[in-house]
């Protein structure tokens, strides 16, 4: 098997823990837009998810506990915001933006306050941590010709966490597109007085679809300091949130275009980390400020290239008051 291939499937296999933490995040972002509300907060929930995770983490022990705490915190914060943009009818990008500040700084404080480790939490391994599945017959299948090395270097060895965030995605579609409460929703995007006139709850709606962005953001923050990383440490989402946002939009509020925006980020993320330190032809080593630049310049690039083709849900941003 040829180096270049196994370079490539190893490129591939970073691409996919990389977006992990991406398309929950997008999908969150999804499911309240598509109700009509605008949630730039994405990062502060996956920032808060990410420490309440790593910090019951470290004092249960389970991984799992870690991630229900993670996802209740992130649930609070979905509903705080929901609270501003739905009862208080409030400026939607000025309580995100609250949100994203309020947690920066309450995380991080919150973990030297109890850890008393510089803003960080322990460090969590064993069952504090999600591992890496190994699929059943990887020895066997993995010495067969190019089938073997794909399944036993992409497939299989991933946590449970992202073979989760990839079967969201065609959850998403079926819900949206194949489900009363999907079209109820949609409509509470597109057209909120139509949805009110036939007796359904345009508040009701919006709550739930806070509630479930809520969950798949407190998911995608636990994926950043219980299975990619082993703790919590100050700002570790750095822009996660904000490409989810992008991805989204490029993914024109749909589950899968949103999916392959995620992998299209995550694979400039992956391909970033390995170009650190490459010393190329006539160009020398590149700088590695530079490389860690690509996934924001590239998400800008895609967004001004394509930002005139795509159409937001038209009631998204607009606060509903009922009549």
């Amino acid at each position: 098997m040829s180096e270049f291939y196994l370079d490539i499937l190893i490129l591939l296999d970073s691409t996919l823990r990389l977006a992990t933490p991406l398309v929950l995040a997008a999908l969150a972002g999804l499911y309240a837009e598509r109700s009509g509300i605008v949630d730039i907060g994405l990062e502060g929930k996956m920032l808060g998810s990410a420490f309440a995770a790593a910090a019951a983490a470290a004092v249960t022990g389970s991984a799992w506990l870690g991630l229900l705490t993670g996802i209740g915190a992130s649930v609070v914060l979905a509903l705080l915001h929901g609270w501003v943009s739905i009862h208080q009818r409030g400026n939607q990008i000025v309580s995100g933006t609250a949100i994203n500040i309020t947690v920066a700084g309450l995380a991080p404080t919150l973990a030297n306050h109890w850890f008393h480790l510089n803003g960080q939490t322990p460090l969590l391994d064993g069952p504090a941590r999600f591992q890496v599945i190994t699929w059943p017959w990887v020895e066997t299948i993995g010495a067969v010709p190019v089938i073997g090395p794909l399944y036993a270097e992409v497939i299989s060895g991933h946590s449970a966490i992202t073979y989760l965030a990839l079967f969201t995605v065609p959850l998403a579609a079926w819900v949206l597109y194949r489900t009363r409460f999907g079209l109820r929703l949609r409509a509470a995007g597109e057209n909120p007085e139509a949805v009110d006139t036939a007796g359904i709850s345009v508040y009701a709606l919006r709550y739930k679809a806070m509630i479930i962005n809520g969950v798949l953001c407190g998911i995608a923050g636990a994926s950043l300091s219980t299975a990619l990383g082993a703790a919590f440490v100050r700002d570790m989402s750095a822009g996660k949130g904000f490409l989810a946002l992008a991805a989204m939009i490029f993914g024109n509020w749909k589950p899968v275009p949103t999916l392959m925006a995620c992998l299209l980020f995550g694979f400039v993320d992956a391909l970033q980390g390995r170009l650190q330190g490459v010393d190329l032809p006539l160009i020398g080593e590149i700088p590695f400020q530079f490389t860690i630049m690509l996934p924001y310049i590239f998400t800008v690039v895609i967004l001004a290239g394509f930002v005139g083709r795509i159409q937001a849900p038209r009631a998204s941003g607009i606060p509903y008051e009922k009549e």
